[in-house]
């Protein structure tokens, strides 16, 4: 049901839409405590998408413990490696062509599924949750030499502060650059309430001393001092490619690759994208 909201881009005044802004304002005025949990429960659960490709030969399937649970991790190859970081809704399967190219070419290629998506555990999900699992990957890896995301995965790597990170090259896929505006806009477009929403906000700020305001990727990507190259498909319908083309014209360290129909989906194992990484390495 969340990526109905995350992922909609219908802007237009519909019934069902005011019908939904009515309800859930009625319910947390009423319920309050239980418009919160089913708020969450709503908002904050992800599809749990099956794999649309087959474990390629030689991948490795592994679990590690961390604060957010165990998460299952896919690795292929042998050599320094390269961490992929997949988007909401999403799964490592969806790199595993990319892993295969990245192993093909003398690196490790380690993925992993998120918190609540895979087949890892847990059963809500949040940019929080996400930055503390993808930190604790890291710390794991001896020979980090790059990073690969897609999506809301490129939000991410861009909020880690992990130092192994701050001087890798980064291979960002269809990134969500804008993602406070990005999330406010496709929520508030649902018709869902906003004091509710913000309510929910709030809670999970709380638990992770991670305060919303300070989210801002685009900023931060531009200031890094390291090469970065974007691969955004020019009609991508979920990523705003329009952003990711003022980061490329902004800074000098970033180049950025255009792609024409592959959309937000097919364009993680595209041939640009194939080719976007040997450039990095």
């Amino acid at each position: 049901m969340s990526s109905n909201i995350y992922f909609n881009t219908r802007k237009k005044f519909t019934i069902r839409r005011s019908m939904i802004n009515i309800g859930t304002r009625l319910h947390h005025s009423i319920a309050p405590a239980h418009a919160l949990k089913t708020a969450q429960n709503l908002l904050l659960t992800p599809v749990r998408s099956t794999s649309k490709h087959e474990d390629p030969v030689g991948l490795l399937r592994s679990t590690l413990m961390t604060s957010e649970g165990r998460l299952n991790t896919y690795q292929m190859g042998n050599g320094p490696v390269w961490v992929l970081s997949h988007g909401w809704s999403g799964s490592a399967s969806q790199f595993f062509p990319l892993m295969e190219h990245i192993a093909k070419q003398g690196f490790t290629a380690l993925a992993y599924d998120h918190p609540a998506h895979g087949q890892s555990e847990g059963r809500h999900a949040h940019l929080p949750a996400f930055v503390q699992a993808f930190d604790e990957i890291v710390d794991n890896i001896d020979d980090v030499v790059g990073i690969i995301a897609h999506s809301i995965g490129s939000t991410v790597v861009l909020e880690s502060r992990h130092p192994k990170v701050q001087a890798l090259p980064f291979l960002l896929i269809a990134p969500v650059l804008n993602y406070v505006e990005s999330l406010y806009d496709t929520v508030g477009s649902s018709g869902y309430s906003m004091k509710l929403f913000g309510e929910l906000i709030k809670k999970i700020e709380n638990k992770y001393d991670y305060r919303l305001e300070t989210i801002k990727p685009y900023k931060t990507l531009i200031s890094r001092q390291q090469k970065t190259i974007i691969v955004h498909d020019k009609r991508d319908k979920f990523a705003n490619f329009s952003t990711s083309e003022l980061a490329a014209k902004e800074a000098n360290t970033i180049d950025l690759v255009t792609t024409q129909g592959q959309g937000h989906g097919r364009v993680i194992n595209c041939d640009l994208t194939l080719a976007a990484f040997d450039r990095l390495v």
